[in-house]
């Protein structure tokens, strides 16, 4: 007799998302499946480009509590990684984001050196990698967010000012890279209509939440000091991919 047919388990990730339409992964497993990439060492020198960010100014809303950079990618449909793209501005549609949406922002790039980084680059594979497994043979455009949101007593700092919300992409990956003397800070899924479909804090290095940004919402409620004596900041890295329509890009 012919030995059985060994068939590989689905990917827990995979499966969750198309259950669900989303995923969590705490720190452990995600550093886990960044491989040397997910390092301590690795991830300390990414975490601290997080000092180095530059003031949000596009904030409808006057805010002055959030710091950010920005980087843009393409990846083609049968060739390996991201390429970086020049820089240019973010651009959400108000439809997807009622605060900041309709215009053209402009924030600073990131780092070369944080772009090129072991830990970005696999997480940047890691995504694809969802990505392509649910819609092959795609080009996609990818947009890199660092984003730290800062807290004082009596400010809070507010991650989603525009409230629960869609992308306007078709995944999300939002990962955490550091909660510094923070008290709030919980992610939201919802689906269209606004029922709740999860609660969760991303708390530690890597807890990351993956999004099929077509079919749930998502919002993170504000944060606050747990020390009103001293900083309290929020760092969160989000990466999105949008497919790239046949003639475009």
């Amino acid at each position: 007799m012919s030995a059985a047919l060994q068939v590989s388990p689905p990917d827990p990730l995979l499966a969750a998302i198309e259950a669900q339409g989303f995923a969590l992964l705490r720190g452990a497993e995600m550093a886990a499946r960044l491989g040397p990439a997910g390092a301590p060492a690795e991830l300390d020198a990414f975490a601290a480009s997080w000092e180095r960010l530059e003031t949000d100014r596009f904030m409808a809303d006057g805010g002055r509590y959030r710091r950010r950079r920005h980087a843009n990618f393409t990846a083609r449909a049968g060739q390996p990684g991201h390429v970086r793209g020049p820089h240019r501005p973010h651009f959400q549609a108000v439809v997807h984001n009622s605060l900041n949406g309709g215009v053209e922002r402009w924030f600073g790039p990131m780092e070369d050196a944080v772009a090129a980084s072991a830990p970005l680059q696999a997480l940047l594979a890691l995504g694809r990698g969802v990505a392509d497994a649910r819609s092959p043979r795609t080009d996609w455009f990818v947009e890199v967010h660092q984003f730290r949101i800062e807290a004082a007593a009596g400010a809070p700092g507010f991650p989603t000012p525009e409230g629960v919300h869609h992308d306007g992409v078709d995944y999300v990956l939002i990962g955490m890279i550091a909660r510094t003397n923070l008290a709030g800070g919980e992610t939201l899924v919802t689906d269209d209509a606004g029922d709740a479909l999860a609660r969760f804090t991303l708390l530690d290095r890597l807890d990351c939440a993956f999004m099929d940004d077509r079919r749930v919402m998502h919002g993170v409620t504000p944060v606050q000091p747990a020390d009103p004596a001293l900083p309290s900041c929020r760092d969160v890295l989000v990466i999105t991919w949008k497919r790239i329509a046949p003639g475009e890009g």
